[in-house]
């Protein structure tokens, strides 16, 4: 299957309201920003590092499940692997008003309450319970700077003409 990849970079982070039922408004900014790829459809999952959610359009999942395909099944680590991160994954449908439904399972594991923040991460989107989203800004800010330079601190490249 060969198909051109709309290129979708989020960004933004908004807050919003879930109702009891776990149905949240997606943000106007985030609607307008996925519109080339709405009618695909998503794939929300737990989150392999925080306790939040993931938000992946589906074609970034399928690009992401690609990959993962490649891994030999016949080493252990690779099964366990493949079955923790995909444990909870759903499919998800925006509707027709923007809204979409966070199944029970995966707001139990997200702690989400009503107050919730989604919050762009280049690709996807991260869906958080607000208080716990607060905490991992707080708690990530004092490191912030060490893994800045870490991760983005690349050795300074001299290229000669």
């Amino acid at each position: 299957m060969f198909y051109k990849k709309k290129v979708v970079n989020l960004i933004g982070t908004y807050e919003c309201k879930a109702d009891a039922k776990g149905r949240l408004m997606l943000p106007v900014a985030f609607k307008k920003q996925l519109s080339p790829v709405l009618q695909e459809g998503f794939v929300l999952k737990r989150s392999v590092f925080q306790t939040c959610l993931e938000l992946y359009p589906m074609q970034e999942w399928n690009l992401l499940m690609q990959k993962m395909n490649k891994l030999n099944r016949f080493k252990k680590k690779n099964n366990d692997f493949i079955r923790k991160f995909t444990a909870g994954v759903k499919m998800i449908e925006i509707d027709a008003t923007g809204r979409l439904l966070i199944p029970k399972d995966l707001v139990s594991f997200a702690g989400i309450t009503k107050e919730l923040v989604l919050s762009s991460a280049v690709n996807i989107i991260e869906v958080w319970d607000k208080d716990q989203y607060e905490k991992a800004i707080d708690d990530a800010t004092e490191d912030f700077a060490d893994l800045a330079e870490e991760v983005m601190g690349f050795d300074d490249e001299i290229s000669i003409d």
